[in-house]
């Protein structure tokens, strides 16, 4: 009968936003904060898991023992992913990252320009999707991936579980953005695994990693 290792599993975050360059001083985003993904990768650190947080741009200081990666955009945040992926136990899917991108970055300041009053286009196209690319290879990995959605969002998550291919999905909603607090459904294929309301994102993070810890036996 092959053992479990005994060695801590390797742990990697993903935390933050992604900007989408529209020009030298413009870009497409989101008001992420990254606490929640800083909140995991600390938790984990402190168990004395082998941590890597990918960030994107965020004002948050580095949990103490975590290694960081900073990226900006989704596609520098997916080359990072690969990089790391392979060598990782867990993952944590925690980042907003852009859905979409500004086909061309324009060279100078986009300005005003004649004609149509008061209307500008800006043509998009779509980012890679982090999430289902890492899950494809996942193999023996643990893949928990979030989810916020507005309105009645439990089965867009249930749904995004499925498309994406991952172990977990943490259904949140906009009122968790920015803040210390925050409120989750936590589903797996079998269904809802449990629901927190007002919960610190630190209390969520420890219940998150104790919930790899049981799925991988003990070995989290």
């Amino acid at each position: 009968m092959r053992r479990r290792s005994t060695l801590p599993s390797r742990v990697l975050v993903t935390a933050g936003p992604t900007r989408e360059a529209i020009d030298p001083v413009r870009y497409l985003s989101n008001e992420s904060s990254g606490r929640m993904g800083f909140a995991i990768a600390a938790a984990a650190a402190r168990a004395g898991h082998p941590t890597t947080l990918i960030a994107g741009p965020v004002a948050l200081a580095t949990p103490v023992g975590v290694r960081r990666v900073d990226v900006v955009s989704a596609r520098q945040m997916l080359a990072a992913c690969r990089r790391e992926f392979r060598r990782c136990d867990v993952l944590f899917m925690a980042a907003a990252v852009a859905d979409w991108r500004p086909r061309r970055r324009r060279r100078e300041k986009w300005r005003k320009q004649g004609g149509r009053k008061g209307i500008a286009l800006l043509e998009l196209v779509e980012n890679p999707d982090i999430l289902r690319s890492l899950a494809r290879r996942k193999g023996p990995r643990l893949v928990v991936g979030f989810a916020l959605e507005t309105g009645e969002g439990l089965e867009r998550a249930r749904s995004k579980l499925v498309r994406k291919g991952a172990d977990y999905i943490v259904l949140n909603g906009p009122a968790s953005l920015g803040g210390d607090r925050t409120s989750a459904t936590i589903l797996a294929r079998d269904g809802v695994v449990a629901s927190v309301r007002g919960a610190t994102k630190a209390a969520l993070a420890r219940r998150l990693l104790a919930l790899a810890r049981a799925r991988r036996g003990g070995g989290a």
